[in-house]
């Protein structure tokens, strides 16, 4: 069997381009974990758009800024012309988001923002009612608990792709078109936001065929963290939680921010990570979250999740301050790809949402801006597959299909180092020595007979240093300490 698409990834932007492919083409989509294993689930921000026509420029505007205009303005142009549009398009299938006191859109700010422009649903669980509501949209075939470790590319197409389904077993599925949506890197630092199912694997695989990353360094670190608990994944604490009015405190309940940036709380979130981490080690204090600020009923109805899950934590909030860090939350760089989401030098293969670098976000991704960037340019991508109609040729590809060990015994102390290295020294301040230091590890790794998805592990994480390493001066979320 040939399919007409294989989709890789279950976040909004696999499931978006699933929803806009008709029911009459054969689609597989490719689920590593459970469907609900994914980023977009776990969102707690909401979804920014361009209000209206007048404020096209100005959300371009500030995410230029956000992205301190390392960002590619064509594509930063094409995420907000087209923003209100994949909006409505979600509304007028039924997707519900919350509304103010007179029944229309409730749009909210956050930091960065210029105006009020995010939407929410249910609160602070956007992500998972856009999640459900696009799982409720799905029509084409699933496989689950499967991992790809190959794509079958040669000369310029990509003719499928090769996967676990157990711990020895795989199979192989061709496809006429091949959209990658993967998500980001997470799981390579030792503190992060992400599903542990986001692991950059595939990264790892387009690195292997000569596939082109982009903005590797570019790591984001969400600056709300709750730091209450051992997990690798941590408990995130939404920016529209600032957005409304919550503030940052050391334990003296001094509003320390202010001392790096006009906008305190409010500026982008590479600044704000950055003034925790050196604040915290300049004096020790520890850094809190206030909602003194709130009523509570208004935080139960506005925060739902967020209260909810604090209060099974021991937390009364809004009355009591919580403990906060930065963890890795955000992979601006990816897959190289144009503005439709087509990979560079590829004929039928795709990247959309975080696995994809479009340049969209440039040095510090812009609050919110990343579900839109999923609908955007998943559709973009759907549409130039039917504006191409590319078909393969099973049996041009000659390729040898390797099969691979997925896991080793000698994998988790060495999985367990590598998030270890990269959060020591590929977060949030990095100096050369160490990432110099970092990438030997890495490189020590790779001479060792890994399992096949710690070795794309590890090239992902090559990359993410060795981008870091010839970024010479500090931009954005890549901040090189001064000897």
């Amino acid at each position: 069997m040939i399919y007409d698409y294989i989709i890789i990834g279950s976040g909004v932007a696999g499931l978006n381009a699933a929803r806009l492919i008709p029911q009459s083409k054969n689609v597989l989509l490719l689920c590593k974990k459970e469907p609900w294993e994914c980023n977009t689930f776990y969102a707690q921000g909401g979804i920014a758009t361009a209000v209206d026509k007048e404020d096209i420029p100005l959300h371009i505007d500030d995410t230029l800024v956000a992205g301190v205009n390392h960002n590619d303005k064509k594509a930063v142009e094409v995420l907000s012309e087209n923003s209100r549009e994949a909006i409505d398009n979600l509304i007028e299938n039924g997707m519900k988001f919350d509304l103010n006191d007179k029944g229309l859109l409730a749009f909210t700010k956050e930091a960065a923002h210029s105006r009020n422009r995010i939407l929410h649903a249910d609160g602070d669980a956007t992500g998972r009612m856009l999640h459900l509501f696009l799982m409720g949209t799905f029509i084409h075939k699933i496989e689950t608990n499967c991992v790809v470790n190959d794509l079958l590319i040669q000369d310029g197409i990509c003719y499928g792709v090769k996967y676990f389904i157990s711990e020895t077993e795989e199979k192989v599925a061709y496809a006429h078109n091949t959209i990658i949506a993967s998500g980001g890197v997470g799981s390579i630092y030792k503190y992060h936001t992400n599903s542990t199912a986001v692991a950059g694997e595939v990264q790892g695989i387009c690195i292997e065929k000569g596939l082109e990353l982009k903005d590797m360094e570019m790591m984001q670190f969400h600056p709300t963290v709750f730091k209450g608990t051992s997990f690798a994944r941590k408990a995130l604490l939404s920016e529209a939680l600032r957005g409304e009015g919550a503030y940052i405190v050391d334990d003296n309940d001094y509003r320390f921010l202010f001392e790096y940036h006009p906008d305190g709380e409010l500026a982008p979130r590479d600044v704000v990570s950055r003034s925790i981490f050196d604040y915290h080690k300049k004096t020790g204090h520890s850094i809190f979250l206030s909602f003194d600020k709130f009523e509570k009923i208004w935080f139960r109805k506005r925060f739902p999740n967020i209260y909810a899950n604090f209060e099974d934590l021991g937390y009364d909030l809004p009355f009591e301050k919580v403990p906060i860090s930065p963890a890795f939350h955000y992979a601006m760089g990816g897959i190289l790809t144009d503005i439709n989401g087509k990979v560079v030098n590829m004929k039928n293969l795709y990247a959309v949402g975080e696995a994809a670098c479009t340049g969209v976000h440039g040095a510090n991704r812009l609050a919110s801006n990343s579900m839109l960037e999923g609908l955007v340019f998943s559709k973009l991508a759907v549409e130039d597959t039917f504006k191409n109609n590319f078909t393969i040729d099973k049996k041009a590809y000659t390729k040898e299909i390797k099969y691979y060990t997925r896991n080793k015994e000698i994998d988790k102390p060495i999985k367990d180092r590598v998030r270890k290295l990269m959060w020591d020294n590929a977060a949030i301040v990095r100096d050369f020595d160490s990432l110099k230091a970092a990438l030997f590890e890495i490189d020590e790794f790779l001479k060792q007979e890994v399992g096949r998805l710690l070795y794309l592990r590890l090239l992902t994480a090559k990359s993410i240093l060795k981008a870091a390493i010839d970024r010479k001066e500090s931009l954005g979320a890549h901040f090189i300490k001064e000897n």
